[in-house]
């Protein structure tokens, strides 16, 4: 229960205010991570001691130490606070921001950026989210989460360009290390502290769940594909800018005014599809027809990168196509993942996103070391390929929706048979027990559902 539940059904101001403060402090922290891709393997010749694949390295750093702390921190926040865990990572997230602003030598910038990622606040904010608003409302703090993410990153790559020839790489990390601290300041001011903080069996994983997560296939595809997609990303990225300067020759001054409209673009581009995905039911599909523009534009950037318009114009695909992964790979989680699984499968994906970043900047450094550009894009449309053929069996994910039901005379005795009264009703697919939190975590098809059933089942219950 959390400090602001009443009767209402809309939100409250506490809840709005939680949800605006904590997208904030997502999108601050993602604004500095991102803003370096369209820029570094352009200007990383400044720092003594570059390779290709030391730049590939310090582009992707901070994803393995996303990847290795991600998990620990949000647990760790069930035990000490989501503030404490929150501050910490920021501060981590600054001092190694500072760290990087400060090197001159690229050994310096992947530490530092390792150091950016050891602050993983993801997890905890996600709790905390969850801690301030009411189950009904949760999906919409998650939206508007996922939104100032998309919106964040957005605005790293179309300002990161413009950025580096005003203050240069140092002064990126600094701005960086600043929204880091603005960040922290947004926590403390205007995000509610929350009465208690409660483990949410839907959102934050279990170590006993592991395995079963990792024993279910389409869990693992998705797995695969939010590392793949975030893999393609960075590699990318790294090849991108070298091949717009020197085989398209964009003048590094002009990709901020390039980046900026495609983006825009492709975010336009991606509701209609997002749309016939979830309204009309055709998730798959869309989906692995994203996988597909991604191989396409992969294999347009090796073979026709000596036009600008060819490469901007494969890069709105790329974009459009990205946007719609990006948004709809959680939603295919959160429906395919069981009740009892779900806050694990969602701990390993977001896991296996940073890892992704770490693998892609990587392998784009030792690609483009060996094979040049047009070795990152061939090898890009080969990943593509092992995509597509690993997803394609993947089941439909049908449409469903979760409630949680708090049940105050629920107990040990009655469990089961409150598991199974509920699983009774049309409609309703699963339900997970947790009796000593008095709550029923019930998982149902909208449109088989008789919702004053439910409703009803929950008022005659307490």
């Amino acid at each position: 229960m959390t400090q602001n539940q009443n009767t209402s059904s809309g939100m409250t101001s506490l809840e709005k205010r939680s949800i605006t403060g904590l997208a904030s402090i997502f999108a601050l922290r993602m604004l500095g991570l991102f803003m370096i891709l369209p820029v570094f393997s352009l200007a990383a010749e400044q720092y003594s001691g570059s390779t290709p694949l030391l730049v590939g390295l310090a582009i992707g750093a901070y994803g393995l130490t996303q990847a290795l702390f991600q998990i620990p921190f949000g647990m760790l926040s069930d035990r000490v606070g989501r503030k404490r865990v929150i501050t910490a990572g920021l501060l981590l997230f600054a001092a190694g921001s500072m760290v990087a602003a400060t090197a001159d030598s690229i050994q310096m910038v992947i530490l530092g950026r390792l150091l950016q990622g050891s602050g993983a606040i993801s997890a905890a904010v996600m709790a905390l989210t969850a801690d301030l608003t009411r189950d009904e409302h949760r999906t919409k703090a998650m939206a508007s989460i996922g939104i100032s993410i998309g919106l964040s990153f957005s605005v790293a790559l179309a300002s990161g360009a413009a950025l580096e020839s005003w203050i240069g790489l140092s002064g990126i990390f600094w701005a960086t290390a600043a929204f880091a601290l603005v960040g922290i300041a947004v926590l403390h001011l205007w995000v509610p502290t929350p009465v208690r903080c409660i483990t949410h069996r839907d959102m934050e994983p279990a170590p006993a769940q592991f395995i079963k997560v990792f024993r279910n296939p389409d869990i693992m595809r998705l797995v695969l594909s939010i590392m793949l997609l975030h893999l393609l990303l960075t590699t990318s990225f790294f090849a991108l800018p070298i091949t717009l300067l020197e085989q398209a020759g964009l003048a590094k001054s002009e990709h901020a005014v390039a980046y900026l409209p495609v983006l825009i673009l492709a975010f336009i581009a991606m509701v209609p599809f997002i749309i016939i995905a979830e309204k009309r039911r055709k998730m798959k599909p869309v989906f692995l027809g994203a996988v597909i523009v991604l191989g396409l534009v992969q294999l347009a950037w090796a073979f026709g990168s000596n036009s600008v318009t060819g490469i901007l114009i494969a890069l709105w695909l790329f974009f459009t196509a990205f946007n719609i992964l990006e948004a709809s790979l959680p939603s295919m989680m959160s429906k395919l993942s069981p009740l009892e699984n779900k806050g694990t499968a969602l701990g390993i994906y977001s896991t296996a996103q940073f890892l992704g970043a770490f693998i892609g900047g990587a392998a784009g450094g030792f690609l483009y070391g060996h094979f040049d550009v047009t070795g990152v894009f061939i090898a890009g449309a080969v990943i593509t390929l092992f995509w597509l053929f690993f997803v394609f069996p993947m089941n439909q994910p049908r449409h469903l929706s979760t409630k949680i039901i708090e049940l105050p005379q629920l107990n040990a005795d009655n469990a089961s048979h409150t598991a199974q009264q509920l699983n009774a009703i049309d409609g309703v697919i699963e339900t997970m027990i947790v009796a000593e939190e008095h709550v029923a975590y019930v998982k149902y098809a909208a449109e088989e559902l008789d919702m004053n059933e439910l409703d009803a089942f929950h008022v005659s219950s307490s």
